[in-house]
């Protein structure tokens, strides 16, 4: 499929916010990448899961008190994801490259494969972001349809309802099917990526058969088969549906913008920095907590625009980006909390399913 390209002929908005960035950064003599923040951060949560692992596996509380865990963990899970392994793989953890790999495969651990991630979201979502056929993101056909532009299915009026339970088996889906299919076809939605060496062959069968391993089989052997089965259901579908709500929430609500390009030349008549804006959605900036779990991405618009920069910088970020949206008459678009967010998503995609 060929590209989208922009018109980034005489990109003025992001040429004026990028110097204010970067003299932000300047004048307080700080780095772009994490800091002993972050580090503390990713400490807490590394030990966390692993404790909470050791007490299910291997000292199988009451019932109740496991159900809890399961929960926790897949919280867990999803805030490893959006802080560590996110920030990891878009280069921003660290200064030292070596350290932004060694945090992108965490998402190995998790039965991921960081590679086919880089490709599917640093590639295609961040450069294309709403655009049908370029941003994987958007492609949960034939189940939910996302915008117009969309085929319809006469269950998609019920989709507004049944969302909830896909998106909760969603990692479920990503680490055992998703994957396979990139792999195995060479292909994101319907672009191509290039093609893995041996080592991201190995890479990819080795984590994959450590993950089973360490997920199911060992909980299998020293819990037994069935409560494996629960459990890992809870982790699964906890951690789905947070991953899911707070991607979606990014850039599938009422007023972001899906875009259509020219169907002669393929293109955008806009600077691509305009476009992130245009389509991209805020929620719940005033809360440390949602910030610090979801890893700054309820603060999607400033991620979208500066990826290599951490997300332990996006709320001094939104000054800026604000400001000069501001200046240039560009809406910025937030929702005040999760719930609103939750809302809008519900709102649009009932209204896109009927």
């Amino acid at each position: 499929m060929q590209k989208v390209s922009f018109n980034n002929k005489n990109s003025v908005f992001f040429n004026v916010l990028k110097e204010k960035v970067e003299t932000y950064f300047k004048t307080n003599n700080i780095n772009q990448t994490g800091n002993y923040k972050l580090y503390i951060k990713t400490a807490l949560l590394l030990v966390s899961v692993a404790v909470l692992y050791t007490i299910l596996v291997f000292f199988t509380p009451p019932v109740l008190v496991s159900v809890l865990l399961c929960c926790l963990m897949g919280v867990n899970l999803a805030a490893i994801g959006f802080n560590i392994m996110h920030d990891g793989a878009h280069g921003s953890f660290s200064q030292k490259t070596w350290v932004n790999e060694l945090m992108g495969y965490s998402l190995n651990i998790m039965g991921g494969n960081v590679y086919l991630w880089k490709y599917k979201h640093n590639v295609n979502h961040h450069s294309f972001t709403n655009i049908e056929g370029m941003d994987d993101d958007i492609d949960i056909k034939p189940w939910i349809r996302v915008h117009n532009d969309q085929k319809k299915y006469w269950y998609h009026r019920f989709q507004y309802i049944y969302w909830i339970v896909l998106y909760g088996i969603t990692y479920l889906l990503w680490i055992f099917v998703q994957d396979f299919k990139k792999y195995f076809t060479g292909k994101i939605g319907e672009t191509a990526f290039r093609k893995m060496d041996l080592k991201e062959h190995i890479i990819f069968w080795g984590s994959k058969l450590f993950y089973i391993g360490l997920a199911i089989i060992l909980p299998i052997f020293s819990v037994g088969l069935i409560e494996t089965i629960i459990g890992y259901s809870i982790i699964a579908f906890v951690c789905g549906f947070i991953i899911a709500v707070v991607f979606q929430l990014a850039h599938v609500v009422e007023d972001a913008r899906f875009a259509t390009p020219d169907k002669e030349i393929y293109k955008i008549e806009e600077e691509w920095a305009v476009h992130q804006v245009k389509t991209t959605a805020n929620f719940a900036t005033k809360s440390k907590i949602v910030a610090w779990l979801t890893g700054g991405l309820n603060f999607q618009v400033e991620h979208h625009l500066f990826p290599r920069i951490s997300h332990i910088h996006y709320p001094k970020i939104s000054e800026l980006v604000r400001e000069t949206c501001d200046q240039f008459n560009i809406t910025y678009l937030e929702y005040p909390t999760v719930l609103s967010a939750v809302r809008s998503h519900v709102v649009h995609l009932k209204h896109v399913g009927r």
